[in-house]
């Protein structure tokens, strides 16, 4: 009896996913367009920090945003409606963006003198950080009430950032929140990571954060 073939899609998937977000970062390279890949759970804060960090960009570089979602244009409308450049980016109901997915939604938006695109990826700590999206760095947001162990529960979504963004410290002491284990159990799974505290809603650590995005945006513009 002839042997059962078995093909691993996933496999097949994630390299042709890899070559494809390889080849968009080398056309964002050469236009000059840093792209920053936004991943953290729904409710986070991530279109909240995107609202305070408009105000401290403004100015300072040339800037959009691509919302992806599963459903509605919510995220969009507001952040067009606080006068950032916007696109909604619709899922078909995967709950990631692939780099051919990005890819379209670059071509969408439009890049043409755009020094900086972030991607505010779909609310959820699994998928995202499975699929290379050809984003230049990965950034991730830990908001306090989701607790300080998150690193340890989602070992890739903090192995694949290169920014931790710890939001809502105006709640912490609502909070059985501990600053040091959050820090050791990120470092713990990437050593390399940034790790930054904020609040999206007092304003607190945003100009820190915009000063991080700037620099890497005026690194890879070079």
């Amino acid at each position: 009896m002839e042997e059962i073939r078995i093909i691993e899609l996933k496999q097949s998937v994630f390299e042709d996913n890899k070559k494809d977000a390889q080849n968009l970062r080398e056309r964002l390279k050469k236009e000059k367009t840093f792209l920053l890949n936004l991943m953290s759970s729904p409710g986070s804060g991530k279109t909240t920090t995107l609202l305070k960090l408009a105000k401290e960009l403004d100015g300072k570089v040339e800037w959009a945003v691509m919302e992806a979602d599963i459903d509605s244009a919510v995220d969009a409308e507001t952040m067009r409606n606080a006068g950032v450049r916007s696109i909604q980016l619709h899922t078909g109901g995967m709950c990631h963006l692939d780099a051919d997915m990005t890819r379209q939604g670059l071509a969408g938006l439009d890049t043409e003198n755009l020094d900086l695109v972030i991607l505010e990826n779909v609310g959820n700590l699994v998928c995202p950080a499975e699929f290379d999206t050809g984003a230049v760095k990965n950034m991730t947001i830990l908001s306090v009430p989701e607790g300080h162990d998150k690193p340890l529960k989602y070992p890739l979504m903090y192995e694949t950032c290169h920014l931790l963004v710890i939001n809502k410290i105006d709640v912490m002491e609502y909070f059985d929140f501990d600053q040091e284990k959050v820090v050791e159990y990120a470092k713990m799974r990437n050593p390399e990571i940034d790790i930054i505290f904020i609040s999206a809603k007092t304003g607190e650590g945003i100009p820190e954060l915009a000063e991080w995005i700037l620099k890497n945006v005026k690194e890879w513009n070079q």
